[in-house]
């Protein structure tokens, strides 16, 4: 063991390529992490990422951050294996601890190939660049005065940044001979809200109009004073409930993010009534199938609370994409980032075709017949049908 990590310690330089710490010896709960160097600010740090059965989490740390938390993972894990330029790494650990090592000679790096890979490491840019000051981030506490990312914020910077991403997706199917009319339901502090407004109007150089929707007063007041500290006039802030909302006639794209149970039903419905020609959804907790489901087929589920409660999840966000589906849209569940609010990392994006589908229809009905559902969205449809 204290050969290997020598090993690693000589290497924790730009010399090195990759780390991977593999095969837990017992059940943990990360499954591999991988190792890579990486430039932020013109200073070499270490990108450490763990990976469970479903996503990765990433934290950058410096040399002795990372020698440290090396020294602490690799007793745990049966096999590491590391790339270096003038040396490959292969061990296998023991339950007692040994490492068995097996060094190879390198491949080597030209001094070009070397530059290009630490200018990949910089230029995987985001669309809200590091390093360039944005206030409403400074404000909401994201970045420092000088462009930098505050420590703990780096996912919340990651998770608008790829948001930004969906927006830019979607923004050719949004009209370009008019005022582009956007809805936030369920804004909240409105991080955001203030970066695609920003993005849109500010980077793109797109008429937008966005209006930001939440319950919380407070909340309401104080994104308003920082819209008119930024001089966003086109950005406004409303105090009330999604379902009673009646403010417009005519919107573009409407967002709805952690809108907690079935409010994410009734934004998807008022998005269907508008036609909107874009959805962006981040569904919150789900209870509302949970409490219905009946269906003694599937016992071997629903007789375990927890996975009674995951599986009652993901009907419901698959009965919300195959009713979008049935009304015109074209609808996919794509993978975002945590919330901090809520541990849901799914997005359901929606582009509307204006080609309804009763196909689509009658199988969300066999469906939810099948295990005795009667969701919202499905009994709002249906309701503006009959009327």
């Amino acid at each position: 063991m204290e050969l290997l990590l020598k090993r690693i310690e000589e290497h924790l330089n730009k010399d090195l390529l990759v780390i991977a710490i593999s095969n837990p010896r017992r059940a943990e709960e990360i499954r591999r992490y991988v190792v890579k160097p990486v430039m932020l600010r013109d200073q070499l740090f270490f990108q450490i990422s763990a990976y469970t059965k479903t996503q990765v989490f990433h934290e950058n740390l410096s040399k002795e951050e990372v020698q440290g938390r090396l020294a602490e993972i690799i007793p745990l894990y049966r096999q590491v294996q590391m790339q270096a330029a003038d040396m490959n790494v292969t061990a296998l650990i023991s339950k007692k601890g040994k490492a068995a090592v097996r060094i190879q000679p390198g491949k080597g790096r030209s001094a070009a190939a070397d530059e290009d890979r630490f200018l990949h490491n910089r230029k995987k840019k985001y669309i809200l660049e590091e390093g360039r000051p944005v206030p409403f981030l400074k404000d909401l506490g994201v970045m420092t005065g000088d462009g930098r990312i505050v420590r703990n914020k780096y996912d919340k910077f990651r998770q608008i940044n790829r948001f930004l991403e969906f927006i830019d997706d979607v923004s050719v199917h949004l009209p370009r001979d008019r005022e582009i009319q956007i809805l936030d339901f369920g804004c909240g502090k409105s991080y955001l809200t203030f970066a695609v407004y920003y993005y849109l109007r500010e980077l793109k150089n797109l008429p937008v109009h966005i209006i930001g929707l939440d319950l919380k007063k407070d909340v309401i007041r104080k994104c308003r004073s920082l819209a008119e500290k930024y001089g966003y006039q086109r950005l406004d802030f409303y105090e009330g409930a999604i379902e009673d909302y009646q403010g417009v006639s005519q919107i573009d794209m409407v967002i709805t993010l952690h809108a907690c149970d079935t409010a994410t039903d009734y934004a998807l419905y008022k998005a269907v009534l508008w036609k909107a020609s874009v959805i962006l959804s981040v569904p919150c907790c789900q209870h509302e199938l949970n409490s219905q489901i009946s269906a003694r087929d599937f016992s071997v589920i629903c007789d375990h609370g927890i996975l009674k409660e995951r599986f009652a999840a993901l009907a419901t966000d698959g009965i919300r994409t195959s009713l979008l589906e049935a009304m015109g849209y074209e609808a996919r569940v794509m993978e975002f980032i945590d919330m901090e609010h809520t541990p849901k990392n799914l997005l359901i994006r929606a582009v509307r075709t204006g080609k309804p589908s009763k196909k689509k229809w009658e199988e969300t009905e066999a469906f939810c017949d099948r295990f005795h559902f009667d969701p919202t969205l499905k009994r709002l449809l249906e309701r503006n049908d009959s009327g």
